[in-house]
């Protein structure tokens, strides 16, 4: 009997014991420097609607707690656009005593963050541009000086308005502004100010190596030929996108898809239905075909994406762990 009671007693303990472990949080992405999430064309945050969906928390779970996103102009060019995100990073380190951050940019929120860093290089650790149009976006080509231009600045003001009075930002509708910013035209007179961190040279079609044995071979994708240079100026650069087929990668729950398989044919290479492959690189290239179109980048339309799609949280909580391990 007795020896009944001190097992039990002992079983009782280690229960106890076991349970009073503490609960170590998971701080693989915590960030040297806080991250500022820069949304793209049109993008806005508010009670009732998140352009990032969903990545606060994806971020926090990794331990990247200092997270922020600033609203910037919906529609407007990327040097307008970025002297408001400088604006606001100069406040945001003198309220928080941050003195660098990172910039993960969406799109067009990509040329912002790059305009910040080149202007501004000791305020930044890193920029990472997701789907961004650094070339210039073919969609954009097509309706820059075409009968759909006046058409198409039409829609996007009113959206613009819309967003006006709905963000409480009375400076939204300039869409010209943004199709001006977005053109290939316009791009390269923007790279020609603002050079740092662009691919050089043609763009290549990654090829793939043999890291296996022959064997049991295990074929890699080296993305590093369509790189930019990593750092410029003490500031770290990276990049990635998607591209997708609107056919296979679809959902039909998904509104954006609607309008992206349209665009989609308007560009001549592989991309995410706005945004050309090529015009994506930039720094390090992490990956520049993951499978998602140019909504799915930023979790959007509520996370809803195609059954085989990249998810999007996980990249960027690899990111932030990704940073981390660089010390930025």
């Amino acid at each position: 009997m007795l020896k009944r009671t001190y097992l039990m007693a002992c079983s009782l303990m280690l229960v106890i014991v076991t349970l009073a472990q503490p609960v170590w949080a998971d701080t693989s992405g915590k960030t040297k420097h806080p991250i500022v999430l820069v949304h793209g064309l049109s993008g806005f945050d508010s009670a009732l609607a998140d352009y990032f969906y969903g990545v606060n928390n994806a971020l926090s779970s990794v331990g990247a707690l200092d997270v922020y996103t600033p609203q910037l102009t919906g529609y407007e060019s990327s040097e307008v656009r970025g002297e408001q995100l400088l604006s606001y990073l100069e406040e945001l380190s003198a309220v928080t005593g941050a003195e660098k951050f990172n910039l993960i940019g969406h799109s067009q929120g990509g040329l912002d963050a790059r305009y910040v860093a080149s202007v501004r290089p000791n305020l930044i650790a890193s920029v990472t541009s997701v789907g961004s149009p650094h070339f210039g976006s073919e969609t954009a080509d097509v309706i820059k000086d075409s009968p759909l231009e006046s058409v198409t600045l039409g829609i996007g003001n009113a959206v613009g308005a819309f967003l006006a009075a709905f963000t409480n930002d009375d400076q939204q509708s300039n869409a010209m502004g943004s199709l001006e910013a977005l053109n290939s035209v316009d791009a390269a007179v923007f790279n020609s100010k603002y050079p740092e961190g662009l691919r050089q040279g043609a763009c290549r079609v990654t090829p793939t190596y043999n890291a296996g044995s022959w064997w049991w071979p295990n074929w890699v994708a080296d993305y590093s030929v369509n790189d930019g240079d990593h750092q410029v100026n003490g500031v770290s650069y990276y990049s990635w996108t998607g591209t997708y087929n609107p056919a296979f990668d679809s959902n039909v729950l998904d509104l954006a898809d609607g309008l992206l398989s349209v665009t989609y044919w308007t560009i001549s290479e592989a991309n995410d239905g706005l945004v050309g492959r090529c015009s994506t690189h930039l720094g390090k290239v992490i990956r520049d075909d993951y499978t998602m179109n140019h909504a799915d980048e930023i979790n959007g339309m509520f996370g809803l994406r195609g059954l085989w799609s990249t998810n999007p949280l996980q990249l960027y909580k690899a990111h932030a762990q990704r940073l981390k391990a660089a010390g930025l």
